[in-house]
């Protein structure tokens, strides 16, 4: 309700201003929050109307609160030196609006979403970084989801990639297995877990001699012969080190619809229908001489002009993939050509599809998919999507304006206006994190703000092991606090507090910041972490159940109690303000998470559900509830319990975090 009367508020000063001056045109008008609720709710700055009107910011703002005349759920308009207009929410009405959890209709956008996020490597087990990816995507598609948006979830599987084409390696040259024996290896528990180890120990074996990396080239290209034994084995491994993938986002809530493949792109030709339409617009040009001759390339946008970079066939450069060299002089595709095809299918302007089989089913029974090259009937409908939102980190920029700037040149400008790079910085440990994990730490190590992982050295901590922690410290907690429960009861609740820690936490900062993960810090009951929120969830719960009443009843009979006139007693004067300033709070979770959505930052919900619980924490302080002599006033006091329980529910429930029973 706080988005909608922000909405009509802003639609009728620029109708009393369109109306004074008609065919002027004038710029959005722009609401700001004062800092004190005794200021006001709303305020807006007229400097900005002052040239295309040309009268004073002050004269302007005193002509509309003289001519603007009734708007629904506004008490009042104050003018404010040098030129504000100061707007005071009918707190009745908003409050009673609240409590009976009016939303009024807002306007859906048509067409579906598309959210690809996770996108890890099947060539070893899943990381402390991946886990920021995943919570981030899962977020996003949650309140794309609680803004009535119709969303496909993706995990894009690069499957013959040089990270797979390493572990191939490994197993082939290092260890000297068969495909048979590599087989067996797969049906173990945590095999992803061995291909780790296997990992940093292949990139010890490049370093030791240069011309070992020779057989990561000729792996490379093998892979992508799909009859080949090689593709063989790289297939046995991506798979069954992918099914781990998804068991470990499983323990979080997180799932996927579909997992495309980089092996399908290929072998379903979709690189060769992208490339014939690249080539033909003059996207991409073939270099005869120079850095990148016998490269397919594309020129940079506006100058016509090849980018200068290497060629590719230098083993060094395909980590640091050039995202302008599309085709290597070798042959191979690089990583940007088939995103580029793939991306192309996700708008559905490539004319091809994949074939889909069911994968994994999820313990709600939701099916996840993958591409194959023929496949099943019966399966779910995927691509021709309105709108695309990538997450990957901010060192794939580069990559991903590449693939915007080829869906221009292919015509497709509409197409790459909806295509956003969800962004993010990397995830570090804290050196006490670090030593808490068994990492030997120089003295150096120690002074440092965070130390960076390395999945090629093997420093890292593994996803399962981050989660087994959590819930174990988590569970210290709750076997002192809850010895009564039965071991199940305190496992369960130990879990929810764990992953509610870790989703707050890889949440709270906002994208652009390097997260420096700390165990202590992530658990904690106070200060701005999950187990604080949820703590707070917990707390009102037990004063529903201490006044004997069940908390979600209450909140249905709201609809009934709740009018305008028995909540305005309580919400003017002093303590008043206190009141309204969390009553105002509770009614802003839809407007931060449309704030979340527009700005791709789900940092903003986890400030508003800490806000939330800190001014629920003091007022709970401040105001014995089940002591309360007056009758009337008690009712007031648990209907503002049940608003804050039900706002801060919803909001953790968008960052995927739910609350236990007891802390």
């Amino acid at each position: 309700m706080y988005r909608h009367l922000e909405r009509r508020l802003a639609q009728r000063v620029l109708g009393c201003l369109q109306e004074r001056s008609p065919g002027v045109t004038l710029p959005p008008v722009v609401i700001e929050q004062p800092p004190k609720v005794e200021l006001g709710d709303f305020a807006i700055p007229l400097f900005p109307f002052a040239k295309p009107l040309r009268s004073a910011p002050l004269k302007i703002a005193e002509m509309i609160r003289s001519e603007i005349g009734p708007i629904e759920g506004i008490a009042e308009l104050q003018v404010a030196p040098p030129g504000y207009l100061n707007i005071k929410i009918d707190r009745a009405w908003m409050a009673a609006a609240l409590a009976t959890d009016q939303k009024p209709p807002a306007d859906v956008a048509a067409g579906k979403i598309l959210v690809e996020h996770s996108s890890i490597n099947p060539n070893k087990a899943a990381h402390i970084g991946h886990l920021r990816n995943a919570i981030l995507g899962d977020t996003f598609v949650r309140l794309l989801r609680y803004a009535s948006r119709i969303v496909d979830i993706q995990n894009y599987i690069d499957n013959t990639g040089v990270q797979v084409a390493d572990v191939v390696v490994g197993f082939t040259q290092l260890e000297k297995k068969s495909r048979a024996e590599i087989e067996a290896l797969t049906r173990q528990p945590r095999f992803d877990y061995y291909c780790w180890d296997l990992y940093a120990r292949v990139s010890q074996w490049y370093e030791a001699d240069k011309q070992n990396k020779q057989v990561r080239l000729q792996t490379l290209h093998a892979i992508e012969d799909a009859g080949s034994e090689t593709a063989a084995i790289a297939e046995l491994i991506s798979i069954a080190v992918l099914r781990r993938h998804l068991e470990t986002m499983d323990r979080l809530d997180i799932e996927y619809d579909f997992l495309p493949r980089e092996s399908e792109i290929l072998h379903l030709h979709f690189w060769n229908a992208a490339f014939g339409k690249l080539k033909e617009s003059g996207v991409l040009t073939f270099e005869e001489s120079g850095r990148n001759k016998g490269c397919w390339v594309m020129r940079r946008a506006g100058t016509g002009k090849a980018d200068p970079a290497t060629d590719g066939t230098d083993d060094e450069k395909i980590e640091e993939e050039d995202q302008k060299v599309i085709v290597r002089s070798n042959g191979t595709v690089g990583y940007v050509g088939k995103d580029i095809a793939y991306h192309m299918w996700k708008f559905g302007l490539l004319g091809l599809d994949f074939g889909y089989l069911k994968f994994y089913r999820y313990p709600n029974q939701h099916d996840c998919w993958i591409s194959t090259t023929d496949g099943e009937k019966g399966h779910p409908h995927f691509g021709d999507v309105a709108e695309i939102y990538n997450v990957i980190d901010a060192r794939q920029s580069e990559a991903q304006n590449t693939v915007i700037e080829a869906l221009r040149g292919l015509g497709h400008g509409e197409a790459a206006d909806h295509y956003t790079h969800f962004s993010y910085e990397m995830v570090a440990l804290t050196p006490r994190c670090a030593a808490e994990l068994g990492y030997m730490l120089s003295e150096e190590d120690k002074t440092r703000s965070y130390i960076e992982v390395s999945g090629r050295k093997g420093f890292g901590v593994k996803a399962d092991d981050l989660l087994d922690q959590l819930i174990a410290s988590a569970k210290k907690e709750v076997d002192s606090r809850h010895p009564q429960l039965s071991e199940a009861e305190r496992l369960g609740i130990a879990t929810q507090i764990a992953i509610g820690a870790l989703r707050y936490f890889m949440l709270k900062y906002t994208k652009q910041s390097v997260i420096a993960f700390d165990f202590k810090e992530a658990l904690s009951f106070e200060g701005e972490t999950g187990p604080y929120a949820q703590y707070a969830v917990v707390r009102a719960a037990s004063i529903f159940r201490k006044a004997g009443v069940d908390a979600d009843t209450f909140c249905d009979t709201l609809t009934v109690n709740s009018s305008p006139d028995s909540l305005a007693t309580y919400l003017s004067g002093d303590v008043g303000n206190e009141f309204w300033e969390l009553w105002l709070a509770a009614s802003k979770t839809s407007y931060v998470i449309d704030q979340c959505i527009a700005t791709t930052e789900p940092a903003y919900l986890a400030k508003h559900v800490f806000q939330l619980a800190q001014l629920f924490n003091t007022f709970y302080h401040r105001h014995p509830i089940l002591t309360e002599p007056d009758e009337k006033r008690k009712q007031f006091l648990l209907a503002t319990v049940a608003v804050v329980r039900r706002e801060l529910i919803h909001a953790l429930a968008g960052m995927g975090i739910t609350v236990p029973p007891v802390m």
